[in-house]
């Protein structure tokens, strides 16, 4: 069950999102938004046999930039009078290749928050999960201002 954000407290697990998976198209729509077009992301036939993975993978990126809605799935907002904004991200790591057809899910905790002037701060812990696999896909701080 979602979580009202201005309730948690330091420490506090906000839960696990839903599998997501991650297909050729998403892959494609996100290097045309960003321009990254590397072989290694969209070249499906190139990677088969070039590529240590042996399929395309995703962008670092993508995992990074899906994070705000799977974050939905996990808190409650009253979008008629709180408004939350991205604040930023802090030592973001990417540990292991998410490949095409891969499912994703993310992890996230509460490190804390902090009263600004211009809202309150919050600092998500994140990971993010790789269906049958040992390592996570990504690891990292996601900062939020509630106002």
């Amino acid at each position: 069950m979602a979580k009202l954000l201005y309730q948690l407290n330091d420490g506090d697990v906000l839960g696990t999102t839903q599998w997501f998976n991650i297909d050729q198209q998403r892959i494609n729509d996100f290097a045309d938004a960003t321009g990254d077009k590397q072989w290694i992301h969209i070249d499906v036939e190139r990677c088969e046999k070039s590529s240590p993975f042996g399929s395309t993978i995703a962008h670092g990126l993508l995992s990074t930039s899906l994070m705000p809605d799977m974050f939905y799935q996990l808190i409650q907002l009253d979008s008629d009078q709180q408004t939350l904004l991205n604040y930023g991200m802090d030592s973001i790591r990417f540990l292991e290749p998410v490949r095409v057809n891969d499912s994703i899910r993310y992890h996230v905790t509460l490190d804390s928050k902090q009263q600004k002037n211009s809202g309150l701060l919050f600092r998500f812990n994140c990971e993010v999960e790789i269906k049958n696999r040992d390592k996570p896909a990504m690891v990292g701080q996601f900062l939020m201002l509630l106002v």
